[in-house]
């Protein structure tokens, strides 16, 4: 079996049916529920500044090329750039339970995705290269390794002066104790919400960044210290997952092809490393399709990837000014429950979908890059002057004549009224949708009580045989990027988002008259008038916050 057969086989046999749910143990072992902290015993720890809630720039800035000038890389503005984009963003507490939430969302609040920062000298931090590791739970940077200056500019000799890297990893783990087989799926969504949340942080400093295509897993490895096997033992091991370039504003050529040096990563793997990851749990359960699926989905060196997709310049512009940046970014928290009642205006709902259109010259989806893979169907439920009923949106409008040919030949694919002619939007279907949003969702409440919610559809076999297993991966971070694109839209328009993992995988394509492996729905998603839980005590992320 080719490795992106496998892979295929992977999201086949982890599909929720209305007979049968994925495998999973069935229950919580509280006794072994990780430790959502990883931390690296004997690293120098470098404690961060808060920078604390200001009233510019706004959120709508951070969308616009060039609305935020840049600031210089120093302490502060590293510290700003994981404060907003991979921090605690509160505390949580029920009678004697007490939980943090982040700034990035997680599945079941689990966050397997661990951050790392890879930079030269940084005033007010070090005065060497040094890999970091990004301590939530304290605000602070794990100092792993420090090396010389020459083989910084060796590393980054093809990257812009003045860049840096931000690593991200995931513990698959983390997911696995709750949701077994399924959990290497949201491990996937959760690194594509943390690519976003670092790109939007860092459009919040003025700076542009890009996820680099090229790097092997094994390069990542070396670069982040995560093949040690001595520093690991008993530890669960990190899986790398990407490195992304954060780059100066001047930098107008896109990097995502650019390459890293490789002969200096292994003289940095080589080098003295401190500190020693702990265990989180004290017992696992092993799930066997997990280790053979991610070892299909090792990512090789890769050449470029293409960038023939187009790129929009037409975007909607907000009726009335936006809350500042920073207080959307922080402000961000999962919707638990819907009200059913409040809607939202059509002039909203018409920016959250431009807002997920692919724009290679603001973030996200200039960190992302091309190609373009993921489209979204839509349950519209209350949205006033819109019709209810089943829309899609083609994200990549070159997609549209082979979707229309592979749904239902019924469908009439109306443009959708009122929306904006360059918003490729489109009702398949008229009428009350709530009951089958419902129902596809796992039978949950939250995609049917809300203004909206949909299913985020990939062009899946193709891809996978073009450009390799582990491309697999990537499709997974498009959806995630765009569902944290969609939780601080939602907040911007004074509603809130979540993420729905459970839903059932094939009636949602037999809905739409999807056959195959050509297309397939990775990610659900709804928004709406959330419902307060009055039971939970909401205590300040850390003992400082200026908030």
């Amino acid at each position: 079996m080719e490795p992106w057969e496998v892979a295929v086989a992977y999201h086949d046999r982890t599909k929720h049916h209305f007979h049968r749910y994925a495998a999973a143990l069935g229950y919580l072992d509280w006794a072994t529920q990780p430790d959502p902290f990883r931390r690296y015993a004997g690293a120098p720890l470098h404690k961060l500044p808060l920078t604390g809630i200001a009233a510019a720039p706004s959120y709508d800035d951070l969308f616009a090329p060039g609305a935020i000038p840049p600031r210089a890389v120093m302490l502060a503005t590293v510290s700003a750039l994981f404060e907003f984009s991979l921090a605690l963003s509160a505390w949580k507490q029920y009678k004697d339970s007490r939980w943090a939430l982040r700034i990035n969302p997680s599945s079941g609040n689990l966050h397997p995705t661990e951050g790392y920062l890879i930079a030269g000298p940084i005033d007010g931090l070090q005065s060497a290269p040094a890999v970091y590791h990004y301590a939530p739970k304290e605000h602070a940077l794990e100092r792993r390794t420090e090396f010389a200056p020459e083989l910084w500019n060796r590393l980054m000799q093809s990257l812009p002066p003045e860049s840096f890297l931000v690593g991200l990893t995931s513990i698959h783990w983390r997911e696995a104790w709750k949701y077994g087989e399924r959990a290497y799926r949201y491990c996937q969504h959760d690194a594509g919400h943390a690519v976003a949340a670092v790109a939007l942080s860092a459009a919040l400093q003025g700076w542009r960044t890009f996820l680099l295509h090229s790097p092997a897993d094994r390069e990542v490895s070396q670069l982040l210290g995560l093949n040690r096997a001595e520093d690991y033992g008993d530890a669960e091991q990190e899986a790398p997952d990407c490195l992304i370039a954060v780059v100066p504003a001047s930098t107008n050529t896109p990097i995502w092809n650019a390459a890293l040096d490789s002969p200096s990563l292994p003289a940095i793997a080589k080098g003295p490393w401190s500190g020693r990851a702990n265990r989180l749990s004290t017992g696992h359960v092993h799930w066997e399709i997990i280790d053979r699926t991610a070892e299909a989905c090792i990512k090789p060196a890769t050449p470029a990837l293409s960038t023939s997709d187009g790129s929009l310049a037409q975007a909607i512009v907000r009726d009335s000014p936006s809350l500042p940046a920073r207080q959307i970014i922080f402000q961000r928290r999962s919707a638990v429950a819907f009200d059913g009642a409040t809607s939202i205006t059509a002039s909203q709902f018409f920016l959250m979908l431009d807002r997920v259109l692919p724009r290679w010259d603001r973030p996200p989806w200039q960190t992302l890059g091309p190609p373009v893979c993921v489209h979204l169907a839509l349950f519209v439920h209350l949205v006033p002057g819109l019709s209810p009923g089943l829309y899609f949106l083609v994200r990549k409008p070159e997609d549209l004549e082979v979707l229309r040919k592979s749904t239902k030949t019924i469908l009439p694919w109306t443009r959708a009224k009122g929306a904006p002619d360059h918003l490729p939007l489109f009702l398949l279907i008229e009428g009350d949708a709530r009951q089958v949003a419902g129902q596809i969702s796992c039978g949950q409440d939250i995609a049917a009580d809300s203004a909206f919610s949909l299913g985020m559809i990939a062009e899946f076999e193709q891809p996978l045989r073009l450009h390799g297993a582990w491309f697999y991966r990537r499709l997974h971070w498009e959806a995630g990027a765009i569902g944290q694109v969609l939780y601080l839209e939602a907040e911007a328009a004074g509603v809130r988002a979540t993420g729905i993992g459970c839903f059932f995988d094939d009636p949602m394509h037999d809905l739409l008259g999807l056959e195959g492996h050509r297309y397939q729905t990775l990610y659900h998603f709804t928004v709406g008038g959330h419902v307060e839980d009055t039971r939970l005590t909401s205590l300040p992320p850390y003992p400082s916050s200026p908030w």
